[in-house]
Parts: C-alpha cells; sequence; structure tokens
C-alpha cells in the first residue's frame, strides 16, 4: 500500500491484486479537524497494508508504519512544511472539517469564513500542495470527504461548503487524470463521532466509511456514498 497521510491522511497503495495488497509499499496522508474518521482511516490504511500512514492526531501507537505529524489546513505554510517533509505519498486523504450549526440568515460572516476556509479552501491548498508529489510518485490517488449535505439542504454554512468541495473535487478530478490521480469524492451521512454527538440521529460507524473508501479506491470508482439509509439519498449521488 501507498503512504499516507490523514487530516490530510496521505497514503500511498499499490493496486492490483487481493485487499490486502493494495495499499502495500506507499505512504498516506490525512487532514481532519474532528476525530474520529481519522482514526479509522489510520486503522483501515495499515489493515490494507499501508508502508506508513502520516496522522495528524493519530491514536497512541507503539507500530512504527504510524507517523504524527502537525498540520493546519487553514495555513498554506504548514501545508507546505506537511508536504515537503512528506514526498514519499501516493494516497491524500482531505477529511478536514468543521461545523457550526446554525441556519445561514442566523450565521456571523466571520464563521461562514471559517466553515469555507477548512472545508474547502484547506482541502485545495492540501490538493495543491501534493499533487506534483502525487505525479512524481505515479499519480496515487486523493479522497475528499463530502457530505450528503452535498445536494441535500439545511445544513447552513456546513452543507454549503460541502457543495463547493464536491464541485472542487470534479474539477480536481479533470485536472489531475493527466497525471493519473485517482481522485476520489466520499458522501457520508452522519458519522459516530464528537463532531455530531449532540444530533439525534442514527450514524454509520467510522470504520464501516473507512473500508467503503478503501474499497472505492480499489476498484476505481469516482464517488462513494456511506450512509445508514443508502436508498434515502443514492438518488442525489448520481
Amino acid at each position: 500500500m501507498p503512504l499516507a497521510f490523514t487530516e490530510a491522511e496521505l497514503s500511498r497503495p499499490k493496486m492490483g491484486g487481493g485487499p490486502d495488497d493494495q495499499h502495500r509499499g506507499r505512504g498516506c496522508a490525512r487532514h481532519r479537524r474532528a476525530p474520529r474518521p481519522g482514526a479509522a482511516y489510520v486503522d483501515a490504511l495499515v489493515r490494507h497494508g499501508a508502508a506508513k500512514v502520516y496522522a495528524r492526531k493519530p491514536a497512541s501507537s507503539d507500530d512504527p508504519r504510524i507517523v504524527a505529524e502537525m498540520l493546519d489546513v487553514t495555513d498554506a505554510e504548514s501545508v507546505r512544511s506537511l508536504a515537503e517533509r512528506t514526498g514519499d505519498v501516493d494516497i491524500v486523504v482531505n477529511n478536514a472539517g468543521v461545523l457550526i450549526p446554525r441556519p445561514l440568515l442566523k450565521s456571523a460572516p466571520e464563521d461562514v469564513r471559517a466553515t469555507f476556509d477548512t472545508n474547502v479552501f484547506g482541502a485545495l491548498r492540501v490538493a495543491q500542495a501534493y499533487a506534483p508529489i502525487l505525479a512524481r510518485n505515479g499519480g496515487g490517488a486523493l479522497v475528499n470527504m463530502h457530505s450528503v449535505f452535498s445536494w441535500a439542504s439545511g445544513a447552513g454554512a456546513y452543507g454549503a461548503s460541502k457543495a463547493a468541495l464536491w464541485s472542487l473535487t470534479n474539477s480536481l478530478r479533470l485536472e489531475l487524470a493527466e497525471q493519473n490521480t485517482h481522485v476520489l469524492g466520499v458522501h457520508a451521512g452522519f458519522i459516530d463521532t464528537e463532531m455530531v454527538a449532540a444530533i439525534k440521529t442514527p450514524k454509520i460507524s467510522p470504520d464501516l466509511v473507512a473500508e467503503k473508501v478503501m474499497e472505492a479506491l480499489t476498484a476505481g470508482q469516482d464517488e462513494v456514498l456511506a450512509e445508514r439509509d443508502q436508498e434515502r439519498w443514492a438518488a442525489g449521488c448520481q
């Protein structure tokens, strides 16, 4: 598997062969703001054979394949510095996200800007920094975490930012095709994390989301829907 980083998480799987061969020998990087999907990605990447996983906030581990790194996706210098230190990566997982639960008409402009700065511009900063690295390492993959609120309404600035990220991902897929970089968009429902702990609704396990992403990478899919009620949301993901 590849090398990976998460918060941005970068990973580099080797395509072909069985599930355990998909990411052997690669590095991964993953970016995130709210636990614990990041930990689930680290576990999944290692389980699928990643040689190294760079993680912003990994769980305590003595596994030499898991390397803790510092990253603030809202800081261009932080992103640039991380990219310089992790040039062996061939899978990048953009999982950084913030949620300020307010209706748009009652949201402070600075809160809307902060949401977009992390959820949209943070992902773009990471993509711009790692695109040359992915190209140099054979193409690799870029994974962006969207949401079912990419197309559903009612989630305020968060939903608007995820819709923007979906559009950004589609454009990046076209731009990165020439260098053979696989761009995967992940439309997730409510994931059982601290970010949405106060919301009383059925949630999907972070481990299941991470496994669905591993399967989608292996299959070469452009998008994957990770939600408890698949049929309810599937129409918007076509």
